[in-house]
């Protein structure tokens, strides 16, 4: 941030956090609520006017540096839009750095990897990760939002087959073909690349919850692009490896991926308490393929761009879908555009709280809980 900048002032205490009663970490348990919980990914950031002016002195890096600030970007959804968690502001590479991976933010790109992942010895010459030394100031992030959010705090990772994907591309690439090949013709190296990133994936989790965090998300965004056979050859293992660990802190996990439609009883195979859905999948669908699961989703993102009554009938949709049933956490199925109208989000918030306000009904078998998971 630029030296001559005030240094922003700690968010003001609020109310504390609730105990896990709330709607959001019943919703997730699977335990009746008052109404459906709503929450969005990427609802702090660019569709807010409020962080716009943040980010016109200081960049991604900056805020994330800067606990005061990080806190207050974290915060700013909250009152604004209504929603039910919070979710801690960082970049899913924000860890990297502390691997001793070169990791730039560029506009219009986003993350770009300053050595790219791909031999062997890459592999090996990454550094253990030390949470306090490699994220401090996110942790102090984590308390300053603990103590003023009247809100429950979601903390999140990257999961390590979407983080290979960056590492081994240097850049987004959303058909991860670089690492896929690597997989196939050094499976040792990159079996050996996930591994690591796991490890400090779970010690990045623990350190957030040890904070403050009172639940996790898992964000594979790219395990979309693998067949079912390669998932479970490569990816399945680490990540029942990493959500076993994980299931000690006693905090509601989160496992979400996007073009996953034909792998969800593969991930909810491998662990987490929640399965977030993308926009591709039918929600009734996914809890008749996903019984036990507390589910997360649907909306498709595009949606929320308007108008009012396409929003409105869209989001009842998927309200009809969830069938009243407790375990669902209103989302979109990705990110929040950043032209979206922040009055309208706050209006589709709203509109979830009423349609469910003491809808849910008793936790029954629900539609297919006679299968089991692949």
């Amino acid at each position: 941030m630029n030296a001559t900048a005030p240094a922003p002032a700690a968010p003001a205490p609020v109310t504390p956090v609730p105990d896990p009663a709330s709607r959001y970490l019943r919703a997730c348990r699977r335990l009746p609520v008052d109404a459906t919980p709503v929450w969005f990914m990427r609802q702090a950031g660019r569709s807010l006017p409020e962080y716009r002016a943040i980010r016109a002195r200081a960049s991604l890096e900056e805020i994330v540096a800067d606990p005061a600030l990080c806190a207050e970007v974290t915060l700013q959804p909250v009152g604004r839009l209504g929603v039910d968690a919070a979710i801690l502001f960082a970049d899913i590479t924000t860890p990297l750095s502390g691997l001793g991976v070169g990791v730039r933010i560029v506009e219009g790109i986003g993350p770009v990897i300053d050595r790219p992942i791909r031999t062997a010895a890459d592999v090996a010459a990454l550094r253990p990760f030390e949470p306090s030394a490699a994220v401090g100031p996110l942790l102090a992030a984590i308390g300053l939002v603990r103590s003023a959010s009247p809100v429950p705090l979601i903390g999140f990772a990257g999961a390590p087959f979407t983080l290979a994907s960056y590492l081994v591309e240097g850049r987004s690439a959303g058909d991860a073909g670089r690492l896929k090949q690597l997989l196939r013709a050094e499976p040792a190296a990159g079996r050996a690349l996930l591994e690591r990133l796991g490890e400090a994936t779970v010690a990045y989790l623990r350190a957030q919850v040890a904070a403050g965090a009172a639940a996790v998300q898992l964000f594979d965004s790219w395990a979309g692009a693998l067949s079912p056979f390669d998932y479970d050859r490569f990816v399945r293992p680490v990540m029942a490896g990493l959500f076993a660990e994980l299931g000690e802190l006693g905090v509601p996990v989160t496992h979400f991926g996007t073009g996953t439609a034909g792998l969800l009883e593969r991930m909810a195979a491998a662990g987490g308490d929640v399965v977030g859905l993308d926009w591709r999948v039918d929600l009734a669908d996914a809890r008749s393929r996903l019984p036990g699961r507390a589910l997360q989703g649907n909306l498709d993102p595009a949606a929320v761009l308007g108008p009012w009554p396409a929003v409105e009938e869209r989001a009842r949709a998927v309200l009809a879908a969830a069938g009243g049933r407790p375990g669902h956490i209103f989302n979109l199925g990705h990110g929040v555009p950043p032209q979206a109208n922040p009055d309208l989000l706050r209006r589709l918030v709203d509109l979830v709280h009423d349609e469910t306000a003491g809808a849910a009904t008793p936790v029954l078998p629900e539609p297919g809980a006679e299968r089991t998971t692949a």
